[in-house]
């Protein structure tokens, strides 16, 4: 029975996950169809979830008045800083490549970011190098090429764009993974991760959305120049709507990983990545899927899931690892506690022989 449930509860967190990325990359692209301002749109949804994060956050702290996790400003600025600001040229630049290219074509092209992360890793000295990341890298080009090859909706601008937020992926999860490492900041926590992320990923995007949207956003029928109050307040819920999928997206991804492990979700994120394929190319774009695109999708995909399984259970051995060491380490703690208390007892009862033998001789003196 206990298989059953958390066999059960693994297949809700997998569904849970698929439904809030799924329906975000669509949405998103639909979104930015009839309201094309990318940074803009970014900017009010990290608005969102940092209110979002900010009510959860003080709720259980409330409840449960627990100490929350604090940042002096030098560790904020080193640490928290880089991440949220590479995390937001990330969110940014994915976002305003969707106006111009496929959902496909993104997904596809997205996955190069497999290799600017490989890259940078080792840069950084987080990952060693090793001859089974050439033949991911390989992979992914050979596919990302076979894809595209025939593409008819391939568009430069957003193909640059979408690469550009590949490397600067690179750049966020290896800063990202430096942060996470020290866990007295709190950020496993995905709450605490979005609070403490949001403000400078804000301030980063601002400079941008007044050079990309600037005076278009300004002078939209559909937003600030609206002609009715019900114009404006639709605009809004459907803006709302894609900050809460992003917030949902961010805790479902969390409870997948805290309740199943980094494997699971490596595989699932493989999965979702050749669902949102093929939804895209076949039922939403209308097109076919030729046998070079399949074959293109399968490269790209075996190399996704390759590098994601082999990091997968690297993590898990470390984990494993960590937890051996430790285990020997309370051990030796305990044998050495167990030794200084023996000693500790064999020096009293030497103590008491002594003062036993001094309480003899004593006494025989006296009766002399």
């Amino acid at each position: 029975m206990e298989t059953i449930w958390r066999l059960s509860k693994t297949v809700l967190l997998i569904l849970q996950y698929y439904f809030f990325s799924i329906s975000l990359t669509f949405y998103n692209k639909k979104l930015l169809t009839n309201y094309p301002f990318p940074i803009s749109m970014t900017i009010i949804h990290l608005i969102i979830k940092f209110l979002l994060a900010w009510t959860i956050r003080g709720t259980l702290y409330c409840a449960r008045k627990s100490p929350q996790a604090t940042f002096g400003w030098k560790n904020y600025l080193k640490s928290i800083c880089p991440v949220a600001i590479f995390t937001s040229l990330d969110i940014g630049l994915s976002n305003w490549s969707l106006l111009y290219i496929t959902i496909s074509l993104y997904t596809m092209s997205k996955s190069t970011a497999l290799v600017f992360i490989l890259f940078f890793g080792i840069v950084i000295g987080i990952e060693q190098p090793r001859l089974i990341q050439i033949f991911v890298v390989l992979l992914i080009f050979a596919g990302l090429v076979m894809f595209t090859y025939e593409s008819t909706a391939f568009e430069w601008e957003g193909f640059i764009l979408v690469i550009l937020a590949s490397i600067v992926t690179g750049l966020r999860w290896s800063t990202a993974q430096l942060a996470l490492q020290k866990e007295e900041y709190g950020l496993s926590n995905p709450v605490n991760m979005i609070y403490n992320l949001q403000p400078v990923m804000i301030l980063t995007l601002i400079p941008l959305a007044f050079f990309i949207d600037g005076i278009h956003f300004a002078i939209s029928r559909k937003l600030l120049l609206a002609p009715s109050p019900s114009v404006l307040l639709t605009t809004l819920i459907l803006i709302l709507m894609a900050g809460v999928l992003a917030f949902l997206l961010a805790m479902s991804e969390y409870l997948l990983v805290y309740h199943t492990s980094s494997l699971t979700f490596s595989v699932s994120g493989v999965i979702k990545e050749i669902i949102i394929l093929t939804i895209s190319t076949v039922f939403v774009e209308e097109g076919s899927l030729s046998l070079l695109k399949v074959s293109g999708m399968v490269l790209c995909v075996m190399g996704v899931a390759t590098h994601s399984v082999l990091k997968a259970i690297r993590l898990q051995d470390e984990a494993v690892r960590r937890q051996q060491e430790l285990q020997l380490s309370r051990e030796r703690e305990d044998n050495i506690k167990l030794v200084r208390s023996n000693e500790r007892r064999r020096s009293q009862c030497d103590e008491s022989s002594s003062d036993s033998e001094d309480s003899v001789e004593i006494y025989r003196t006296t009766r002399l």
